[in-house]
């Protein structure tokens, strides 16, 4: 028999029927593994002649064809099939092409089900490194604009009504924090994602002289799974990395959200770069904060990819089950998705421009010193709550004569408490800021300190990460 034909009865036995190849195909989606499964393949041969399960001349033939093959996909000369199903196949079935029947020989003590979760396990630490690194941008641009606009107030909001002052960079510097718990979940999901699967077999091991402890070195793993049935058939892995990608979209959203809202007519409290807003098409006055609602509604995509992981695994047995070939489907839009996504935001935020007049004159016409005047009352010995009445009523009847706590003198403070004396004229925006110094405050002494601190851990994350 030939090369050719023992290729085309391997394929065949392997593959589905003709008019079903488009629906048990997945390679549109995993060709973008492709050099995971070709390290994976070469470390697999090497650690085949290693253990003299095959010859060091089918080694040295099966790695040179396997190169070869790497260097057609990248260069974009590479034909895919759909009919071979999978990059797998798809690569091996070439290297039939390239060096025969000796091509046989690569997947001796190796299933694609071990196969498989290796190279996504190798994408997925690849790509958990890649968002890290994009956070990290984000997090620096975050520290910039904070950097410049410490002394910038404005109101401090809650239900989207003024509450108290706060220095801008105060505000910026929460999106930091947020995303630093973000950077923390990646990092733990490459931990999750480090477990060197090869050597399960389909399920219950091989029956091989394997090296796993080589493999794994070889790899990069730092760990080895314990049993095969789970390591075949383990996805948690994806769906926390899906969950990492969905609540920094969250927190996307919710900086996406604020710019919007901060970029409309009522509040002008900043302009959208041209480069990230878009005209309308009928109204010409109007620029629309396109870039923030798309990472606004892309939002929702990446949760439906969780939950379509979930739905996924909760209903398999043990082990492999043809349901896990859509896992890559939906790791592999979160994470281009999110990193889009991030990407969008940074630029956002680096040329953003900060209205700070209006800023100020939003926080000077309104009434967020009331929980500061309540405050000076109980640091008289009034209880608080007994100033919180004070103070309350004393807003009603303001509100009532259309005038602005700024406008109040000693004698219209003290018709409402005797408590009141001539240092209560002294309380302003910069003061009530400055009061707030507890660790974690908006005060500015705590804000700077706030603001060396997340240098140093951005350079130390930029130093750990820089050398993968």
């Amino acid at each position: 028999m030939s090369n050719m034909n023992k290729k085309n009865n391997f394929t065949s036995s392997v593959s589905g029927n003709n008019l079903e190849d488009d629906f048990t195909s997945s390679i549109d989606i995993d060709k973008q593994m492709y050099e995971e499964d070709i390290i994976g393949s070469i470390a697999h041969t090497k650690m085949l002649a290693k253990q003299k399960i095959i010859t060091e001349k089918d080694k040295e033939k099966i790695i040179t064809g396997l190169l070869t093959i790497k260097k057609e996909i990248s260069s974009n000369t590479f034909e895919w099939k759909s009919g071979l199903e999978d990059i797998h196949m798809n690569i091996e079935s070439r290297l039939y092409d390239h060096i025969g029947e000796i091509a046989g020989k690569l997947h001796t003590a190796r299933s694609r089900n071990d196969q498989v979760v290796t190279d996504v396990r190798m994408w997925t630490k690849k790509t958990c490194i890649q968002m890290i690194s994009k956070i990290s941008e984000l997090q620096y641009s975050f520290v910039k604009i904070a950097e410049k606009n410490i002394d910038t107030l404005l109101p401090g909001y809650t239900h989207l009504q003024k509450g108290q002052p706060i220095s801008l960079a105060h505000h910026f510097l929460a999106y930091y924090e947020m995303l630093k718990r973000d950077l923390n979940r990646f990092e733990q999901v490459y931990s999750s994602a480090d477990v060197m699967i090869l050597g399960s077999g389909a399920l219950s091991g091989v029956s091989y002289p394997v090296d796993r402890e080589w493999l794994a070195k070889e790899l990069k793993f730092s760990n080895i799974s314990n049993n095969s049935m789970d390591g075949v058939s383990d996805r948690d892995f994806i769906i926390e990395f899906i969950n990492a990608c969905s609540l920094l979209m969250t927190h996307l959203s919710r900086f996406s959200e604020e710019i919007i809202i901060w970029s409309s007519e009522e509040f002008q409290f900043i302009k959208i770069s041209d480069n990230f807003s878009t005209g309308s098409s009928m109204m010409p006055q109007k620029r629309n904060p396109d870039y923030a609602e798309l990472i606004r509604g892309k939002t929702g995509g990446v949760f439906g990819s969780l939950v379509g992981m979930f739905t996924i695994l909760k209903g398999l047995p043990l082990t492999y089950n043809r349901d896990l070939q859509e896992d890559k489907k939906h790791l592999f839009e979160s994470a281009s998705t999110t990193m889009k996504c991030l990407d969008v935001a940074d630029g956002i935020i680096k040329n953003i421009k900060i209205n700070k007049e209006i800023m100020l004159s939003s926080a000077e016409n309104s009434f967020i010193l009331a929980t500061d005047i309540a405050d000076y009352l109980v640091k008289k010995g009034i209880p608080f709550r007994e100033s919180y009445v004070i103070i309350s009523n004393l807003t009603k009847e303001l509100i009532k004569k259309n005038k602005m706590i700024s406008s109040l003198t000693i004698n219209d403070y003290k018709k409402y408490s005797e408590y009141f004396e001539e240092d209560i004229l002294k309380l302003s925006l910069k003061t009530a800021i400055e009061s707030r110094n507890s660790v974690g405050g908006t005060a500015r002494k705590i804000v700077e300190k706030a603001l060396i601190k997340a240098k140093k851990e951005i350079k130390v994350t930029t130093n750990n990460y820089e050398k993968n």
